[in-house]
């Protein structure tokens, strides 16, 4: 594997810190700016609505310059929209802050996937993609926690300024070990408009709707797991990192056996994460009066929810990627962050609706059940399947002796 790329996976415990932290930290923001826990859980969906807006818009904005210029600015907005969130007075500028941090995430990710595709060959994606967001994961084990730990010692504005300054730290990775990525020539560059044509593809939409309905399904739930384990299972909040550790161990090991099985078995893979994860929110659900067992469900969540991500990412990155070289990687971007903003949102709709946190747990494991049925009808629409139908590039189906452009995944 590239040097280049295992780079660009420890920027991305700096986006993937910021992203998640706030889920340990909603208590002491909700205190200090005298707001209730939902709406500082809006926070975490303000970020994920500035990831999905941020992918497209910055992924055609940037798709002239240099990738690994555009990833270093785009670090350096990063890390001031930090640094500007630790001084924010009150919460509008909070959430401006987040929305702003989020933009130049979003953007980070969308062009840095196009870079480690271009890094590898198409056979090792779903492992190259693993190595990314095992910063991802790394952020689960290490940072939210120790943000978490940070916030209840110092403050949550001292999570703030350290991610900030992970943030400089990548930057200036970047800089120094992913190379330069010349321009393609005028005459082979693709034509916006013969990407924006991807979006005909009836297998593009299942891919983008059955990653969303898994992030949303998991981040129902993970935003108010702090909450949860204080209010409905007794824990001390002293211990609250201590789950939050246990959740990355499972996300990072989740995503080392996502990245490896995926490439050879990718509807599988899908079918077995999402179906586990589901059952586990159910556990979490019948039992979360006891902290012991959620605080194991939890592990266990991570290691199911994160089997998927690779796949999830290389699925969409198959199907549109040579079709659209600068959109694929926004578009995944933007499926898992539409995700990310309604699980947050739902999560709090069935909180301040009187149900409690436990419904939490239920909602998101519908949302997953949801989200493997999207996979089976992806199978099926690629040729997977004993009998399924094939789409052809606009979407539309073909008999399977006309399949032959389509090869199963």
């Amino acid at each position: 594997m590239p040097f280049a790329v295992h780079v660009l996976g420890a920027a991305v415990f700096a986006l993937g810190t910021s992203e998640f932290m706030l889920s340990g930290l909603l208590p002491e923001v909700a205190g200090d700016l005298d707001v209730s826990i939902p709406t500082a859980g809006l926070l975490i969906s303000a970020f994920a609505i500035g990831m999905v807006v941020g992918a497209p818009l910055l992924a055609v904005a940037t798709r002239r310059l240099p990738k690994r210029l555009t990833l270093a600015g785009l670090l350096a907005v990063f890390a001031l929209g930090h640094v500007v969130g630790a001084l924010a007075p009150g919460y509008a500028l909070l959430f401006a802050c987040r929305v702003v941090s989020a933009l130049a995430c979003a953007g980070f990710w969308a062009v840095g996937a196009a870079v480690v595709v271009s890094l590898v060959p198409e056979e090792a994606r779903a492992r190259a993609m693993a190595v990314v967001i095992g910063g991802l994961s790394v952020a689960n084990v290490t940072g939210v926690p120790g943000g978490a730990a940070l916030g209840q010692t110092l403050g949550w504005r001292a999570a703030f300024w350290t991610v900030g300054a992970l943030a400089v730290i990548g930057l200036v990775g970047v800089l120094l070990f992913v190379p330069a990525t010349p321009a393609a020539p005028e005459g082979e560059r693709t034509s916006l408009r013969d990407e924006v044509r991807v979006y005909r593809d009836l297998r593009v939409w299942l891919a983008i709707g059955t990653t969303a309905l898994m992030a949303a399904g998991t981040f129902c739930f993970f935003s108010y797991l702090a909450p949860l384990l204080t209010d409905v299972s007794g824990l001390d909040e002293d211990w609250v990192p201590l789950v939050l550790v246990l959740y990355g161990v499972g996300a990072f090991t989740g995503t080392l056996l996502g990245g490896r099985l995926a490439d050879a078995h990718m509807f599988g893979t899908l079918y077995t994460g999402l179906l586990a994860s589901a059952a586990v929110l159910v556990a979490v659900a019948v039992t979360a009066e006891s902290a012991v067992a959620v605080a194991v469900l939890s592990g266990l969540l991570g290691i199911a929810t994160f089997l998927c991500a690779p796949g999830l990412n290389t699925r969409i990155l198959n199907v549109a990627g040579a079709a659209a070289p600068t959109l694929a990687g926004a578009t995944t971007t933007s499926a898992f962050n539409t995700g990310n903003t309604l699980g947050p949102w739902a999560g709090g709709v069935v909180i301040d609706a009187g149900l409690g946190y436990t419904w939490t747990a239920w909602l998101g494991a519908l949302l997953l059940l949801m989200a493997f049925t999207g996979a089976w009808l992806q199978a099926r629409t690629s040729g997977d399947g004993r009998g399924a139908a094939v789409a052809d590039e606009a979407g539309r189906p073909v008999r399977r002796s006309e399949a032959a452009a389509h090869p199963a995944d």
